[in-house]
């Protein structure tokens, strides 16, 4: 069991801050987010643990267990919006006030760009670009085949643009 746990502990390190910044991107919320983030991995633990059915794509999992709970957080509130155009302001304590007003300013607006796309775009962009996933994770995680995924990425940068010609 202490060889289990040392293996799951590997997996929430690589993953706690994705799945976070994935589930915070979702509700907007830091508190619903670890809340969220939390049963995420709390979930995973109880299948990782009993072994079956076996997790082959540990990362696919996660998210999917995510995007989950995200529905059903939505479910219960009945809320529609995906993303809100809130968020923590991103500063690093070495760049100047200004600096780091100007950031946040083009944070604030890829944001509200961001949430005006549909759910599939938003996936694809925070996965491939902020996360950093392989084109071929990103497809296994959208259910689609990889060249597929190329085209949905390429249409939600572009409509990502056009949003943020309008804000």
């Amino acid at each position: 069991m202490d060889k289990l746990k040392k293996e799951f502990s590997k997996i929430y390190d690589k993953y706690v801050e994705k799945i976070f910044r994935f589930v915070f991107l979702k509700v907007n919320s830091k508190e619903v987010a670890e809340d969220l983030t939390s049963e995420t991995f709390l979930r995973t633990w109880e299948v990782f643990r009993q072994g079956n059915p076996k997790i082959e794509n540990v990362s696919a999992f996660l998210y999917q267990t995510a995007r989950n709970l995200i529905t059903d957080y939505y479910r219960e509130k009945g809320k529609a919006q995906i993303i809100s155009p809130e968020a923590y302001p991103i500063a690093d304590p070495r760049q100047s006030l200004e600096k780091q007003i100007i950031l946040n300013s083009e944070m604030e607006r890829v944001r509200k760009a961001l949430s005006q796309l549909n759910e599939d775009y938003q996936n694809a962009i925070i996965w491939y670009y902020l996360d950093e996933m392989p084109i071929q994770e990103v497809a296994n995680l959208l259910d689609r085949t990889v060249p597929a995924t190329r085209v949905l990425i390429s249409r939600a940068i572009k409509a990502l643009r056009e949003e943020l010609e309008k804000v």
